[in-house]
């Protein structure tokens, strides 16, 4: 049974690492052709001045492929959580190894597509302006996206009130789990008695001994005691 189950959760996790990996090659893509390129003016052969506000673009360009993987890691971490079978550590794993690949998928492809729309001669003109195309400078923006679908996954698991996430799987890698032992208190004892009325406790007050016996009346007795 467990074997079948890690199975199921190691397939779907498969999925999800496939599918977040496609979705943020189409990331790198739209940021390749959005990522604001540079332009640089050439003042001697092979050498060129930024001109004015040019040089922030390098920064713009980081800043939107930060919010690609933000969106994209919050979508397909989202999209995930749906699938309820295969909640679980298995899928976490597949959702941060997915989103790590797929941040360096977004970037190796958004890369190459900017190049191609931004291509600039091998020896400019003097005076000319040429366009440099946009790159991810520094690893850390490759983090985001990884550690952005990880802190959605722990808020919807803290949201969760089902023990299993939903999965109907209690117990690791499938299983249910033991009943749990019932322990009753013990009876005590109690001085009062609901009774018949008359009795001890009754609605008839306390008694303090047996009752008498109750003797049918006889006629005959009235003329024996004249």
């Amino acid at each position: 049974m467990r074997i079948e189950t890690l199975m199921r959760e190691a397939r779907a996790a498969a999925v999800v690492f496939a599918a977040i990996a496609a979705v943020s090659a189409l990331g790198g893509v739209l940021w390749g052709f959005l990522a604001p390129a540079e332009q640089l003016l050439v003042v001697d052969p092979d050498r060129g001045a930024a001109l004015t506000g040019e040089s922030t673009h390098r920064f713009d360009a980081v800043a939107i492929f930060v919010l690609f993987g933000v969106v994209v890691a919050v979508l397909s971490t989202a999209a995930a959580w749906r699938w309820r079978r295969a909640r679980g550590p298995v899928m976490l794993l597949g959702l941060l190894a997915g989103s790590a690949l797929g941040s360096s998928l977004m970037r190796w492809v958004g890369e190459a597509v900017a190049e191609q729309r931004h291509t600039r001669p091998a020896h400019p003109a003097v005076h000319s302006i040429v366009e440099f195309a946009p790159t991810v400078e520094g690893w850390p923006a490759l983090l985001m996206q990884p550690l952005i679908a990880v802190l959605v996954v722990l808020i919807l698991t803290a949201l969760s009130t089902s023990d299993d996430l939903g999965s109907g799987q209690f117990l690791p890698f499938g299983g249910k789990p033991r009943d749990p032992a019932v322990f009753a208190p013990a009876q005590y004892g109690s001085a009062i008695s609901y009774g018949p009325y008359g009795g001890p406790g009754g609605n008839g007050g306390p008694s303090y001994g047996p009752r008498d016996p109750v003797v049918p009346f006889d006629p005959s007795d009235t003329d024996r005691a004249h």
